[in-house]
C-alpha cells in the first residue's frame, strides 16, 4: 500500500522526505504557485493528510481482517470490490489522454477470474483470462480502426494489472490457512510503507530515483527492508508455523516488489500528467494509489509462501 510521490505530479509518498526550500508544483491540477496552502487540511511533513490517511487505513485494513476471520468468501468479495474501482479508475486516469478502455468486458473479466481463483484455482483463472482477452477485442470492434489498438492494448494492460494480479491474493486465501497468508502478505507489505516513511523523513539523504520520485531516497528504502524483514518473520514463523528464514526472504522481496509497484504507478501518473488516480479515500488518493504495491507483491508472495510453506 505504497503512496506516490509527495510533492511531485505523482501524489504523496510514504517514503519520501520533504524538500528542504519549498519549489512551486509542476502539477497543473496542483495550486498555482504562491497559493496559501489549505489551513483545514493537516498534513504530515511526507506531504498527505496524516490523520485522516490513518484512519482510512485502519478501516480498510478491518474490512479484510473482518472477511478474512470470519467467512473467507466474503474477502473474495471485498477483493472483487477493489478490483473493480480499480479498473474504474485507472480506465478513467488512462481516457485524459484519449484512450477509451473496454471498461465492461474488463470488469466482467476481473469478476469471473477472481470468483474464478476462489473457486477453480490458477486454472480457471487463466481460463477466465483467455475469455476475457477475446471479449475485449471483440466489444471494441464496432468503434472501427481508428484507435483500435491503443484501445485494446490498454484493456490488457489493466486487465493484467489489477484483476490478474489481484487474483494472486485469492489464491493465497483458498487453502486452510489461507487467512494468515493473506495477513503474512498485507502485513509485511503495509510495513514496507510504515518503514520506508520513517526513516525516510528521519533520515533521508540520498535519492533513489529523482527523476522518477523526486524525493524517494535509499535510507527510505532500506527502512521499507529491515521492517519488511521483522515483519515477515513474525507473521510466517507465528502465523504460518514456517521457517523463520522464509519471513526474512519474504520480506526482502516484497520491499523490492512494493518500491517497483510504487514507482510504476508513478511513472504512469506522471506520463498522464495527473497526481492521483482518484479522490476517494482521504489522505491516500484513489483506490489505486492503495493498490499499486500490493498487486506487485501478491505474485512474488503467492510463489514463496506456496512453495517454502507447507498448508497447516
Amino acid at each position: 500500500m505504497n503512496g506516490s510521490d509527495p510533492g511531485d505530479a505523482s501524489g504523496p509518498d510514504s517514503r519520501d522526505v520533504p524538500p528542504p526550500v519549498a519549489v512551486p508544483s509542476p502539477d497543473p491540477a496542483g495550486p498555482a504557485p504562491g497559493a496559501p496552502a489549505d489551513p483545514a487540511v493537516r498534513t504530515s511533513r511526507a506531504g498527505r493528510d496524516l490523520p485522516a490517511a490513518i484512519a482510512v487505513g485502519v478501516g480498510l485494513g478491518g474490512l479484510v481482517l473482518v472477511s478474512l476471520f470470519v467467512v473467507r468468501g466474503v474477502f473474495v468479495l471485498v477483493v472483487v470490490g477493489f478490483a473493480l474501482i480499480g479498473i474504474r479508475e485507472l480506465s478513467g486516469a488512462l481516457a485524459t489522454g484519449g484512450t477509451k478502455v473496454p471498461v465492461i468486458p474488463v470488469g466482467l473479466g476481473a469478476v469471473a477470474m477472481l470468483v474464478g481463483g476462489w473457486i477453480g484455482g490458477a486454472e480457471l483463472v487463466l481460463v477466465a483470462l483467455g475469455v476475457t482477452l477475446l471479449g475485449v477485442l471483440l466489444v471494441r470492434l464496432p468503434a472501427g480502426a481508428h484507435g483500435y489498438v491503443r484501445d485494446v492494448t490498454a484493456g490488457l494492460f489493466v486487465l493484467a494489472y489489477v484483476p490478474l494480479l489481484g487474483a494472486f491474493v485469492v489464491l493465497m486465501a483458498v487453502p486452510s490457512d489461507g487467512a494468515w497468508r493473506v495477513v503474512a502478505f498485507v502485513v509485511t507489505t503495509i510495513s514496507s510503507d510504515i518503514g520506508g516513511y520513517v526513516v525516510g523523513v528521519l533520515a533521508g539523504r540520498h535519492l533513489m530515483t529523482p527523476t522518477i520520485s523526486p524525493k524517494k531516497t535509499w535510507e527510505g528504502f532500506a527502512g521499507s527492508l529491515g521492517t519488511c524483514a521483522v515483519a515477515g518473520w513474525l507473521t510466517v514463523s507465528y502465523g504460518l508455523n514456517g521457517p523463520a528464514w522464509v519471513g526474512v526472504l519474504l520480506g526482502v522481496l516484497t520491499a523490492c516488489a512494493a518500491t517497483i509497484g510504487d514507482l510504476s504507478e508513478s511513472l504512469i501518473k506522471r506520463d498522464l500528467g495527473i497526481k492521483d488516480m482518484g479522490s476517494m479515500l482521504p489522505g491516500h488518493g484513489g483506490m489505486m494509489d492503495r493498490l499499486d504495491s500490493l498487486l506487485f507483491v501478491a505474485p512474488v508472495a503467492w510463489v514463496v509462501l506456496q512453495m517454502l510453506v507447507p498448508v497447516a
